[in-house]
């Protein structure tokens, strides 16, 4: 790590924000700035609102491909037919070939917007907010249903609850499809549930029952964390409390946007559960949510949340004070999470003027184009970039979300990759920034000599620029 010494200002823009920009005078009162950002953030942004509606292509390419199944067939070439699965029709083999084009078209669109409003954002401290609540709520596009609704996911459940409480978010998280579908929480039923019963009177040996992903993954990475005190039982109560929780349009004879909330009764298993020695005798969807609740009151919630909090922001072993602080503030304010971020923002340990945190590529990639003035974004394709960077937007491949963790990110061949997109981005862009000025810019009374020096000796703008995107100064923060 570089012997750095680094200015508030340029750690309430770097550290709590997403990168200074050469248009942005440091903050005189960098706390100060940062409260007042509460009041700036857009949660709507222009580029997020323009995404299409992923409901509807869902929708469309579902009614496709029942409507080629009911009039031919199943009939396919010898390279289609999978052991233990039906053939494909030609046609439905088109239709899945363009849904798949469609839904990479409206994911990349989503990644586009995710980085212009990161680039134009009036509150780059929520924004980052944004990410990292997006980040531990994380789904994976492993799949083209997930993937049409991972932009919808961010629009819709992180950026209106980013200021509001734990609780709500949380209630909004599972509840989407993005999660629902991505954790296969739509395939989950009762084993007592009427849906069940009825299925095991036509097939009785292909039983239906439940799937315990969704409540897994609450309780381990989205409440109270792993090693927290639950149960498998309690794991699978839970899940029992949650069948019925499904999406629109999943059947013929629905007329529902598979974009939208449902809740099917003849799939809840009906009865109390007893969940953490508390028993919920509520009835159908009400059961779930009240559970739900008592999670996101968890003492063990608000550790877990404050542990995250604490690495994002004071280190990759995290104080333990900081913890215990951020804990006591999200126990005492019922989850709120502005009273979270106040009393992060008035910590002693994130304020450290030492580097504390390996940027991830998208935190680099993010400030990189801040710092340039972000007029490059048109010509680039984020989604291609960040995936050749190691870190493909919405796709961790493990509903644990991307580390956050130096170690994750500053192997040598990743810090190779992250040289030949500076080089790239700057090639054209070099010319007209003089690095020499713009470093103690972007880096307030923060820019080591020996930095520097390497820029002043560059042998063209160009070169200068990119060493000042790669330098150990301006990969951390």
């Amino acid at each position: 790590m570089p012997n750095l010494s680094l200015s508030p200002a340029a750690i309430a823009l770097n550290r709590f924000g997403l990168g200074a920009s050469a248009a942005q005078s440091p903050p005189a009162d960098p706390r100060r700035w940062l409260m007042d950002q509460f009041d700036r953030f857009d949660p709507a942004p222009s580029a997020f609102a323009a995404l299409p509606d992923a409901g509807v292509l869902v929708k469309a390419y579902r009614e496709q491909q029942r409507a080629a199944r009911q009039a031919a067939p199943m009939m396919a070439p010898p390279s289609d037919v999978t052991p233990g699965k039906p053939a494909r029709s030609a046609e439905q083999i088109a239709e899945r070939r363009d849904f798949v084009q469609d839904v990479q078209a409206l994911y990349r669109q989503a990644v586009q917007a995710r980085t212009l409003s990161a680039l134009k954002t009036e509150a780059p401290f929520v924004e980052r907010m944004v990410h990292f609540w997006a980040n531990h709520f994380c789904i994976s596009a492993d799949n083209p249903q997930t993937s049409a609704f991972v932009g919808a996911f961010e629009r819709d459940v992180i950026r209106p609850h980013v200021l509001g409480r734990f609780e709500d978010m949380l209630l909004a998280v599972e509840r989407h499809p993005a999660m629902l579908i991505y954790l296969s929480q739509v395939q989950s039923i009762g084993p007592d549930s009427l849906a069940a019963t009825r299925a095991a009177r036509r097939n009785p040996g292909s039983p239906r029952g439940l799937n315990e992903n969704l409540a897994r993954e609450i309780m381990e990475l989205h409440t109270l964390g792993v090693r927290s005190g639950y149960s498998q039982a309690d794991v699978t109560e839970f899940a029992r409390a949650l069948t019925g929780w499904s999406v629109g349009a999943l059947g013929p004879n629905d007329d529902g946007n598979p974009g939208d909330f449902v809740f099917r009764p003849n799939l809840h298993e009906p009865g109390s559960r007893t969940i953490l020695r508390r028993t919920y005798a509520q009835p159908g969807e009400d059961q779930a949510a009240a559970a739900l609740v008592d999670l996101a009151r968890s003492a063990a919630t608000a550790q877990h949340v404050a542990t995250k909090l604490a690495r994002h922001f004071a280190g990759d072993a995290p104080p333990p004070a900081l913890i215990d602080r951020l804990a006591a503030s999200f126990t005492k304010s019922g989850g709120d999470l502005q009273a979270l971020y106040r009393t992060l923002i008035d910590s002693p340990e994130p304020w450290a003027p030492v580097p504390l945190k390996f940027k991830t590529p998208w935190e680099w990639t993010i400030s990189s184009l801040r710092a340039i003035g972000g007029a490059q974004v048109e010509k680039i394709q984020m989604a291609g970039v960040q995936s050749q960077l190691g870190q493909p937007v919405w796709k961790p491949g493990s509903p644990a979300g991307w580390d956050d963790t130096a170690a994750s990110w500053a192997a040598p061949d990743a810090l190779l990759r992250r040289v030949a997109f500076a080089q790239r981005l700057t090639a054209s862009a070099g010319g007209t920034i003089d690095a020499r000025m713009l470093g103690p810019q972007v880096l307030p009374a923060s820019l080591g000599p020996e930095t520097a020096e390497q820029i002043a000796r560059a042998e063209s703008p160009a070169s200068a620029l990119a060493l000042l995107l790669v330098s150990p100064d301006f990969l951390r923060r």
